[in-house]
């Protein structure tokens, strides 16, 4: 699915709208650390042993990158926990030790206008809690170098987090001052306002993240650099329906900065494209790159996009109620100490992200497992997609997944727990698993989608 962020992460609360404004430009350079990576090709659910594949394996490492792998994946989801612990603890402190309340007072005195004081409040709430961020980036950036997943040296890469920062300070500012003053306004009524703000946002960043993927990476037209693999690329387009012509195809020199593999379909509308990495058409068949290509059509084909939007603004209305509510009880609880005299506060509002904060913590599962669905109804549709396109659409989708986990090193045995709650694609396993069995024109049958 497209770059939106870390993925479709539904983040209930006033949050979600800092993250839709913003996320497509910070979810670029996150894409690239350990955990982005580890859900942009999902993760693996086998024990292994052996140089060779077991024959009812359909995904395999051998022995050298298992062991890589293995350790990755425990410092994957080492970071992981600790960075979700971490998140809610940074605007836990800030509150209790009154640092807030001190911004909120120092932006107060920094200039006449309510305009400008807010702003100035939450650009530096949002510099604070992106360098508190910043060490766990870090490491994750730094065990992905080590093991050889990421090729980006340091300056690039902080060059990257600086970016991703600007974007954050210049397009998050602005979301949370219209949220603080829809609180503000509406004090009793501020959720059901703020769901109203925050669906049309949640639109415009799907719309908008094609436009902000140039500032992290170079792109150049796919039919410049490969006009064979469009050509290609274009019957799938043409099996499939979907609208895109060979000018919104690109290559990404993604090979600056990492080894890991991926294409994707990314924005809609006039922003729809797609984007395949070089490191894919360098190192894996043209057939894997159709199917990878179909995957991603499919989500535009059976309207994902739509219906987990639609999905995510019910759930965003129930989420920003309790969120709500939460804060309200925190304030109660502990306004006094934390010097926030009410939720229209700047102050306040920090309350109601800390309560949106632990919303989308346990929303997480909910929306990862609608995600997983969606993901297999796109491996389903893509193996389906390539049928007479390619040789063996099941060889094939098995391949292309083999050669995404052993990419990103994803560790073979994942904690199952780890697996509910953080995956949002179904492990690389049960994918492989999946399409290796999946051949429904046996005997004369058809596809789920495509009737021949």
């Amino acid at each position: 699915m497209g770059r939106v962020g870390k993925g479709w992460l539904l983040v209930l609360g006033m949050m979600l709208a800092i993250v839709v404004a913003c996320g497509t430009a910070i979810g670029q350079t996150r894409a690239k650390s350990l955990t982005g990576a580890a859900q942009t090709a999902a993760g693996a659910t086998q024990e292994q042993t052996g140089t060779t594949r077991e024959a009812h394996k359909a995904y395999t490492l051998p022995p050298e990158k298992l062991a890589k792998a293995i350790a990755l994946g425990r410092i994957r989801d080492i970071l992981s926990i600790v960075g979700s612990v971490w998140g809610l603890a940074v605007l836990g402190l800030l509150l209790a030790t009154g640092l807030v309340a001190r911004g909120e007072r120092w932006s107060e005195r920094l200039h006449g206008r309510r305009l400008v004081q807010g702003l100035a409040f939450f650009a530096g709430l949002l510099a604070v809690t992106a360098v508190a961020d910043l060490p766990l980036e870090m490491a994750a950036h730094a065990a992905s170098v080590h093991f050889g997943i990421s090729v980006q040296r340091w300056p690039g890469w902080m060059g990257d987090w600086a970016k991703a920062l600007g974007l954050s300070l210049l397009m998050g500012s602005p979301v949370l001052l219209l949220f603080q003053g829809i609180v503000r306004r509406w004090p009793r009524r501020c959720w059901l306002v703020a769901w109203m703000a925050a669906v049309p946002l949640m639109a415009l960043g799907v719309f908008v993240g094609p436009l902000l993927e140039p500032v992290f990476s170079k792109f150049v037209p796919l039919e410049q650099a490969n006009p064979a693999l469009v050509a290609e690329l274009e019957k799938v387009v043409a099996r499939t329906g979907t609208e895109i012509p060979p000018e919104r195809m690109y290559l990404m020199k993604a090979s600056a900065k990492t080894n890991g593999l991926n294409a994707w379909v990314s924005g809609w509308g006039a922003t729809k494209r797609v984007v395949v990495w070089d490191t894919m058409v360098d190192r894996v068949p043209k057939d894997e790159v159709l199917f990878i290509f179909a995957h991603e059509t499919g989500h535009y084909v059976l309207h994902h996009i739509a219906k987990m939007m639609a999905v995510a603004s019910v759930l965003m209305l129930f989420g920003f109620w309790a969120c709500a509510r939460l804060a309200e009880w925190m304030v109660r609880r502990f306004g006094a100490r934390w010097g926030a005299d009410g939720l229209g506060s700047r102050t306040g509002f920090v309350v109601l992200l800390l309560a949106a904060s632990v919303g989308g913590f346990v929303a997480e599962p909910v929306s990862n497992g609608l995600s997983r669905y969606v993901e297999h109804q796109a491996d389903v549709y893509g193996q389906e997609a390539v049928h007479g396109i390619v040789a063996d659409p099941q060889k094939t989708a098995v391949a292309a997944f083999d050669d995404l986990g052993e990419a990103w090193l994803e560790d073979p045995q994942p904690n199952p727990v780890i697996e509910f709650w953080l995956y949002n694609h179904p492990s690389t396993q049960k994918r492989a698993e999946f399409a290796a069995h999946y051949n429904p024109w046996a005997n004369g049958g058809h596809g789920e989608f495509f009737a021949k």
